[in-house]
């Protein structure tokens, strides 16, 4: 689930499984005897909700990446590449002046 705000929902008898969850809340919604199981569905993701007869199964540890909306993978790679490409410029006219002229002076220089 990806950006998904929940407001004043029940939810009952649901079965939540292998729910990898980025920027989504439940605000006021109501859990009645709903199963949690291998979800990152953690306790500040509810705002002001209840959870009566719920239970929370092998919850996902460690550090879940999140990136928002308007940073995805995809634009951190492509960044990281046009960051690459705007050197290489520089770094042939460095390799073609170090023929030329010679490392010392070079480094002299």
């Amino acid at each position: 689930m990806k950006s998904v705000t929940f407001e004043d929902s029940l939810f009952e008898d649901c079965y939540f499984e292998d729910i990898t969850s980025s920027n989504t809340f439940f605000k006021n919604c109501t859990f009645i005897s709903t199963i949690f199981y291998n979800t990152d569905l953690f306790e500040y993701k509810f705002i002001n909700s209840r959870v009566v007869n719920s239970t929370f199964l092998h919850n996902k540890e460690g550090c879940q990446l999140d990136f928002s909306d308007d940073n995805n993978a995809y634009m951190v790679y492509f960044v990281s590449f046009l960051g690459t490409l705007a050197v290489l410029p520089g770094n042939i006219v460095s390799a073609l002046l170090m023929d030329k002229i010679g490392r010392l002076r070079m480094l002299g220089g």
